[in-house]
Protein backbone atom coordinates (compact mmCIF):
# COMPACT_ATOMS: atom_id res chain seq x y z
CA UNK A 1 0.00 0.00 0.00
CA UNK A 2 2.92 2.27 0.83
CA UNK A 3 4.55 1.65 -2.55
CA UNK A 4 1.34 2.72 -4.28
CA UNK A 5 1.13 5.96 -2.32
CA UNK A 6 4.81 6.92 -2.25
CA UNK A 7 5.91 9.23 -5.05
CA UNK A 8 9.52 10.31 -5.38
CA UNK A 9 9.56 12.92 -8.14
CA UNK A 10 12.25 12.46 -10.74
CA UNK A 11 12.41 15.66 -12.76
CA UNK A 12 15.25 17.24 -14.68
CA UNK A 13 15.54 21.02 -14.58
CA UNK A 14 18.17 23.41 -15.89
CA UNK A 15 19.66 25.30 -12.95
CA UNK A 16 22.01 28.05 -14.14
CA UNK A 17 24.61 29.63 -11.90
CA UNK A 18 24.63 33.44 -11.90
CA UNK A 19 27.02 34.61 -9.20
CA UNK A 20 26.53 38.31 -10.00
CA UNK A 21 24.51 40.73 -7.87
CA UNK A 22 21.44 41.99 -9.72
CA UNK A 23 20.40 44.48 -7.02
CA UNK A 24 20.39 47.37 -9.52
CA UNK A 25 18.35 45.58 -12.17
CA UNK A 26 14.62 45.06 -12.52
CA UNK A 27 14.20 41.41 -13.49
CA UNK A 28 10.57 40.36 -12.92
CA UNK A 29 9.41 37.18 -14.62
CA UNK A 30 6.45 39.11 -16.04
CA UNK A 31 8.71 41.11 -18.36
CA UNK A 32 10.53 38.08 -19.77
CA UNK A 33 9.69 36.44 -23.07
CA UNK A 34 9.60 32.68 -22.53
CA UNK A 35 7.95 31.82 -25.86
CA UNK A 36 11.15 30.63 -27.52
CA UNK A 37 13.59 30.60 -24.63
CA UNK A 38 16.31 27.96 -24.91
CA UNK A 39 19.84 27.90 -23.56
CA UNK A 40 22.90 26.17 -24.94
CA UNK A 41 25.96 25.32 -22.85
CA UNK A 42 29.10 23.20 -23.35
CA UNK A 43 28.52 19.81 -21.77
CA UNK A 44 31.73 19.92 -19.72
CA UNK A 45 30.45 23.12 -18.04
CA UNK A 46 27.57 21.19 -16.45
CA UNK A 47 27.00 18.66 -13.68
CA UNK A 48 23.92 16.56 -12.96
CA UNK A 49 22.70 16.70 -9.37
CA UNK A 50 20.24 14.25 -7.84
CA UNK A 51 18.86 16.10 -4.81
CA UNK A 52 17.32 13.99 -2.04
CA UNK A 53 15.66 15.03 1.17
CA UNK A 54 16.14 12.50 3.98
CA UNK A 55 13.35 10.05 4.78
CA UNK A 56 10.97 10.62 7.68
CA UNK A 57 12.78 11.21 10.98
CA UNK A 58 11.31 10.82 14.45
CA UNK A 59 11.27 14.63 14.78
CA UNK A 60 9.09 14.99 11.66
CA UNK A 61 6.22 12.98 13.12
CA UNK A 62 5.38 15.60 15.75
CA UNK A 63 7.29 18.58 14.34
CA UNK A 64 5.24 18.69 11.13
CA UNK A 65 2.15 19.28 13.31
CA UNK A 66 3.72 21.34 16.08
CA UNK A 67 6.81 23.35 15.10
CA UNK A 68 7.75 23.91 18.75
CA UNK A 69 8.40 20.17 19.08
CA UNK A 70 11.66 20.70 17.18
CA UNK A 71 12.97 22.41 20.32
CA UNK A 72 12.79 19.18 22.31
CA UNK A 73 16.14 17.63 23.37
CA UNK A 74 14.43 14.27 22.85
CA UNK A 75 15.03 14.66 19.11
CA UNK A 76 18.78 15.27 19.28
CA UNK A 77 20.29 14.12 15.95
CA UNK A 78 16.99 12.44 15.05
CA UNK A 79 17.06 9.00 13.44
CA UNK A 80 14.67 7.59 10.85
CA UNK A 81 11.31 6.11 11.79
CA UNK A 82 10.24 2.69 10.55
CA UNK A 83 8.08 4.49 7.98
CA UNK A 84 11.17 6.41 6.99
CA UNK A 85 13.03 3.17 6.33
CA UNK A 86 10.15 2.00 4.13
CA UNK A 87 10.51 5.26 2.19
CA UNK A 88 14.23 4.51 1.82
CA UNK A 89 13.44 1.04 0.46
CA UNK A 90 11.05 2.49 -2.13
CA UNK A 91 13.50 5.14 -3.32
CA UNK A 92 16.26 2.52 -3.51
CA UNK A 93 14.01 0.38 -5.70
CA UNK A 94 13.33 3.38 -7.94
CA UNK A 95 16.99 4.40 -8.45
CA UNK A 96 17.89 0.82 -9.37
CA UNK A 97 14.93 0.30 -11.70
CA UNK A 98 15.55 3.53 -13.62
CA UNK A 99 19.31 2.87 -13.87
CA UNK A 100 20.30 5.91 -11.81
CA UNK A 101 22.19 3.83 -9.23
CA UNK A 102 24.78 2.85 -11.85
CA UNK A 103 25.36 6.41 -13.09
CA UNK A 104 26.16 8.21 -9.85
CA UNK A 105 29.85 9.00 -9.34
CA UNK A 106 29.67 10.09 -5.69
CA UNK A 107 27.10 10.62 -2.94
CA UNK A 108 27.45 13.76 -0.79
CA UNK A 109 25.57 13.60 2.51
CA UNK A 110 24.92 15.92 5.41
CA UNK A 111 26.66 14.43 8.49
CA UNK A 112 23.53 13.86 10.54
CA UNK A 113 22.12 10.48 11.48
CA UNK A 114 18.93 10.68 9.38
CA UNK A 115 20.70 11.83 6.22
CA UNK A 116 23.46 9.22 6.47
CA UNK A 117 20.91 6.48 7.11
CA UNK A 118 19.05 7.63 4.00
CA UNK A 119 22.22 7.86 1.92
CA UNK A 120 23.50 4.38 2.73
CA UNK A 121 20.02 2.85 2.52
CA UNK A 122 19.29 4.29 -0.93
CA UNK A 123 22.72 4.30 -2.59
CA UNK A 124 24.74 1.76 -0.57
CA UNK A 125 25.52 -1.86 -1.36
CA UNK A 126 23.52 -4.92 -0.43
CA UNK A 127 23.49 -6.67 2.93
CA UNK A 128 26.91 -6.91 4.55
CA UNK A 129 28.54 -10.24 5.31
CA UNK A 130 31.72 -10.81 7.30
CA UNK A 131 33.18 -12.89 4.49
CA UNK A 132 33.92 -9.88 2.29
CA UNK A 133 37.16 -7.93 2.55
CA UNK A 134 35.64 -4.47 3.13
CA UNK A 135 34.18 -2.50 6.01
CA UNK A 136 30.40 -1.96 6.02
CA UNK A 137 28.85 1.40 5.20
CA UNK A 138 26.58 1.10 8.23
CA UNK A 139 26.61 -1.28 11.19
CA UNK A 140 23.53 -3.28 12.12
CA UNK A 141 20.75 -1.58 14.12
CA UNK A 142 22.15 1.96 13.90
CA UNK A 143 19.65 4.34 15.47
CA UNK A 144 17.56 1.39 16.71
CA UNK A 145 16.63 0.78 13.10
CA UNK A 146 16.46 -2.99 13.32
CA UNK A 147 18.29 -3.01 9.98
CA UNK A 148 21.11 -5.33 9.01
CA UNK A 149 24.55 -3.94 8.23
CA UNK A 150 24.92 -2.42 4.75
CA UNK A 151 27.83 -3.29 2.46
CA UNK A 152 30.20 -0.73 0.92
CA UNK A 153 30.78 -2.91 -2.16
CA UNK A 154 29.35 -2.15 -5.62
CA UNK A 155 28.18 1.36 -4.78
CA UNK A 156 29.51 4.91 -5.18
CA UNK A 157 31.64 6.47 -2.44
CA UNK A 158 29.71 8.42 0.21
CA UNK A 159 31.27 11.63 1.56
CA UNK A 160 30.01 13.65 4.55
CA UNK A 161 30.08 17.44 4.09
CA UNK A 162 29.13 20.08 6.68
CA UNK A 163 28.08 22.72 4.12
CA UNK A 164 24.86 20.87 3.24
CA UNK A 165 23.60 20.54 6.81
CA UNK A 166 20.16 21.69 7.92
CA UNK A 167 19.41 25.12 9.42
CA UNK A 168 22.02 25.51 12.18
CA UNK A 169 21.32 26.24 15.83
CA UNK A 170 18.60 26.02 18.51
CA UNK A 171 16.87 22.83 17.27
CA UNK A 172 18.53 19.77 18.88
CA UNK A 173 17.45 17.57 15.94
CA UNK A 174 19.91 19.53 13.76
CA UNK A 175 22.89 19.06 16.09
CA UNK A 176 25.35 16.36 15.09
CA UNK A 177 27.29 13.86 17.16
CA UNK A 178 31.08 13.67 17.18
CA UNK A 179 32.80 12.45 14.05
CA UNK A 180 34.43 9.71 16.14
CA UNK A 181 31.03 8.32 17.10
CA UNK A 182 29.79 8.46 13.51
CA UNK A 183 32.90 6.68 12.25
CA UNK A 184 32.05 3.74 14.48
CA UNK A 185 28.47 3.60 13.16
CA UNK A 186 29.30 4.28 9.48
CA UNK A 187 32.81 2.83 8.98
CA UNK A 188 33.00 3.38 5.19
CA UNK A 189 31.59 6.90 4.95
CA UNK A 190 34.35 9.42 4.25
CA UNK A 191 34.45 12.03 7.05
CA UNK A 192 37.83 13.49 6.06
CA UNK A 193 36.36 16.83 4.91
CA UNK A 194 34.92 17.60 8.36
CA UNK A 195 37.42 19.74 10.25
CA UNK A 196 36.33 19.31 13.87
CA UNK A 197 35.38 16.17 15.77
CA UNK A 198 32.76 18.01 17.84
CA UNK A 199 29.94 20.09 16.39
CA UNK A 200 31.24 23.66 16.51
CA UNK A 201 28.66 25.02 14.04
CA UNK A 202 25.49 24.41 16.07
CA UNK A 203 24.71 27.00 18.77
CA UNK A 204 22.07 26.41 21.46
CA UNK A 205 20.85 30.03 21.49
CA UNK A 206 21.63 31.28 17.98
CA UNK A 207 19.63 30.23 14.94
CA UNK A 208 21.17 30.66 11.50
CA UNK A 209 19.19 33.20 9.47
CA UNK A 210 17.49 32.24 6.21
CA UNK A 211 19.91 34.48 4.33
CA UNK A 212 22.92 32.85 5.98
CA UNK A 213 21.55 29.42 5.14
CA UNK A 214 20.97 30.39 1.49
CA UNK A 215 24.50 31.80 1.24
CA UNK A 216 25.92 28.62 2.74
CA UNK A 217 23.93 26.64 0.17
CA UNK A 218 25.38 28.67 -2.70
CA UNK A 219 28.85 28.18 -1.24
CA UNK A 220 28.16 24.45 -1.24
CA UNK A 221 27.11 24.55 -4.91
CA UNK A 222 30.29 26.52 -5.70
CA UNK A 223 32.29 23.84 -3.91
CA UNK A 224 30.81 21.16 -6.16
CA UNK A 225 32.80 22.64 -9.05
CA UNK A 226 36.00 21.65 -7.26
CA UNK A 227 34.93 18.01 -7.61
CA UNK A 228 35.79 15.99 -10.69
CA UNK A 229 32.57 13.94 -10.55
CA UNK A 230 29.92 14.79 -13.15
CA UNK A 231 26.86 13.04 -11.70
CA UNK A 232 26.37 13.60 -7.98
CA UNK A 233 23.69 12.53 -5.49
CA UNK A 234 23.18 14.90 -2.55
CA UNK A 235 21.28 13.75 0.55
CA UNK A 236 20.30 16.72 2.67
CA UNK A 237 17.40 18.53 4.37
CA UNK A 238 14.16 20.35 3.58
CA UNK A 239 15.22 23.76 4.91
CA UNK A 240 18.62 23.63 3.21
CA UNK A 241 17.05 22.71 -0.13
CA UNK A 242 14.20 25.21 0.04
CA UNK A 243 16.24 28.27 1.00
CA UNK A 244 19.14 27.44 -1.32
CA UNK A 245 17.04 26.65 -4.38
CA UNK A 246 14.89 29.73 -3.80
CA UNK A 247 17.88 31.79 -4.97
CA UNK A 248 17.69 30.21 -8.44
CA UNK A 249 15.21 30.15 -11.28
CA UNK A 250 14.42 33.86 -11.65
CA UNK A 251 15.53 33.64 -15.29
CA UNK A 252 13.16 30.74 -16.00
CA UNK A 253 9.50 30.41 -16.86
CA UNK A 254 7.46 30.64 -13.62
CA UNK A 255 6.42 26.98 -13.90
CA UNK A 256 10.07 25.92 -14.23
CA UNK A 257 11.00 28.12 -11.28
CA UNK A 258 8.23 26.42 -9.29
CA UNK A 259 9.72 23.01 -10.13
CA UNK A 260 13.05 24.18 -8.76
CA UNK A 261 11.88 25.91 -5.59
CA UNK A 262 8.94 23.91 -4.22
CA UNK A 263 9.35 22.13 -0.87
CA UNK A 264 10.71 18.58 -0.87
CA UNK A 265 8.72 15.73 0.68
CA UNK A 266 10.53 13.17 2.83
CA UNK A 267 12.68 10.94 0.62
CA UNK A 268 11.80 12.89 -2.53
CA UNK A 269 14.37 12.95 -5.31
CA UNK A 270 14.66 15.59 -8.02
CA UNK A 271 17.33 15.63 -10.71
CA UNK A 272 18.70 18.97 -11.90
CA UNK A 273 21.52 20.25 -14.08
CA UNK A 274 23.84 22.99 -12.85
CA UNK A 275 25.72 25.15 -15.32
CA UNK A 276 29.09 26.78 -14.70
CA UNK A 277 28.57 30.25 -16.19
CA UNK A 278 31.44 31.78 -14.24
CA UNK A 279 34.34 29.45 -15.13
CA UNK A 280 34.47 28.09 -11.57
CA UNK A 281 35.33 24.61 -12.79
CA UNK A 282 38.43 23.63 -14.74
CA UNK A 283 37.29 20.40 -16.39
CA UNK A 284 38.00 19.99 -20.07
CA UNK A 285 35.64 18.18 -22.39
CA UNK A 286 36.00 14.41 -22.65
CA UNK A 287 33.92 14.22 -25.84
CA UNK A 288 34.84 17.31 -27.94
CA UNK A 289 37.11 16.57 -30.92
CA UNK A 290 39.21 19.31 -32.59
CA UNK A 291 39.09 17.94 -36.15
CA UNK A 292 41.66 18.19 -38.95
CA UNK A 293 43.66 15.28 -37.58
CA UNK A 294 45.92 14.72 -39.38
CA UNK A 295 46.30 18.29 -40.61
CA UNK A 296 47.72 19.22 -43.99
CA UNK A 297 46.54 19.49 -47.58
CA UNK A 298 43.11 18.08 -48.27
CA UNK A 299 44.18 16.30 -51.45
CA UNK A 300 43.26 16.46 -54.20
CA UNK A 301 41.17 19.62 -53.67
CA UNK A 302 43.78 21.67 -51.74
CA UNK A 303 46.51 20.54 -54.14
CA UNK A 304 44.45 21.64 -57.12
CA UNK A 305 43.79 25.06 -55.58
CA UNK A 306 47.47 25.54 -54.80
CA UNK A 307 48.46 24.54 -58.33
CA UNK A 308 45.95 27.03 -59.80
CA UNK A 309 47.26 29.82 -57.55
CA UNK A 310 50.82 29.02 -58.62
CA UNK A 311 49.86 29.05 -62.31
CA UNK A 312 47.97 32.33 -61.95
CA UNK A 313 50.96 33.89 -60.23
CA UNK A 314 53.28 32.62 -63.01
CA UNK A 315 51.03 34.00 -65.74
CA UNK A 316 50.63 37.39 -64.09
CA UNK A 317 54.38 37.61 -63.55
CA UNK A 318 55.22 36.91 -67.19
CA UNK A 319 53.11 39.74 -68.67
Amino acid sequence: MLEASLTCNYTKTLLSFHFILFSNLIHPAATMDFSSSSSLYPLHRTKTLHLVRHAQGIHNVIGDKDYKAYLSPEYFDAELTQLGWQQVDNLRKHVHECGLAKRIDVVITSPLLRTMQTAVGVFGGEGYTNTVDALPLMLANVGNSGRSAISSLNCPPIVAVELCREHLGVHPCDRRRSVGEYQCLFPSIDFSLIESDEDLLWKANVRETKEELANRGKKFFNWLWTRKEKEIAIVTHSGFLFHTLATFGSDCHPLVQKEITKHFANCELRSMVIVDNSMLGSDSSTTDYPGRIPSGLDTPSDAAVNEKLANDKHVSGST
